[in-house]
């Protein structure tokens, strides 16, 4: 009896733990919300096996509560998800988090957790964050939607100080983006043998981010 309600106690001590938002997620996030506006010009590199694309420019737009909008004079070969390194889709459905612990990576111990969603709203299955709780930031997220696949973004940070990143990697599968190839701007060209025979389909978008314009 008393080992039952041992184990009863354990389990309901876990499940309350689970149900709590990350506190650090949250500071992230409060530092995040800091930001009302912000404005920026991209450089973009596409790596893909069986595509070469000249290095694109772009624009970058957002506004806090609205995902982020990118636009170019030229044809730039963006998935639909996966650039928005802020955190607006993943605070816009409940959700519960998971410490998975701590990872150490370039000589920085970075607290991972995993975010999952309590309803079927949501468009994403499972998030996994990498954050640097000193320096108050991401680093890295692996998400997971229900049905546009997943993606992965690494960011990087010009200062320690700054909250938005010089430098984002978003690596997807080339298959989700639904975007006839014939459509990639100028001075684009694809080995189309080459892509039939790629069993997995994937690639990098690499954006250097400058000229930073922000509204606090």
């Amino acid at each position: 009896m008393i080992k039952t309600l041992f184990i009863f106690l354990l389990f309901t001590t876990q499940l309350v733990c689970a149900q709590q938002i990350d506190q650090d997620l949250l500071r992230i996030k409060k530092r995040m919300d800091s930001v009302k506006q912000f404005s920026a010009s991209l450089v973009l590199d596409l790596d893909v096996p069986f595509i070469k694309m000249p290095t694109k420019t772009a624009k970058i737009n957002y506004s806090i509560g609205k995902k982020m909008m990118f636009s170019s004079k030229d044809f730039v070969m963006l998935p639909k998800r996966g650039l928005d390194f802020s955190l607006s889709e993943i605070f816009k459905y409940p959700f519960i988090t998971v410490d998975r612990g701590t990872e150490k990576r370039n000589g920085r111990v970075l607290k991972v957790i995993n975010i999952i969603p309590t309803t079927n709203q949501s468009e994403l299955a499972l998030a996994t964050l990498y954050m640097d709780t000193k320096a108050v930031r991401i680093v890295q997220s692996e998400i997971n939607t229900r049905k546009e696949g997943s993606y992965t973004l690494m960011m990087n940070y010009a200062l320690l100080k700054d909250i938005l990143p010089s430098y984002v990697e978003a690596t997807f599968a080339i298959e989700r983006l639904k975007i006839p190839l014939n459509f990639m701007g100028k001075g684009t060209t694809i080995d189309r043998k080459k892509m039939r025979s790629m069993e997995t389909k994937t690639g990098k978008i690499k954006m250097q981010i400058k000229d930073y314009s922000i509204k606090y």
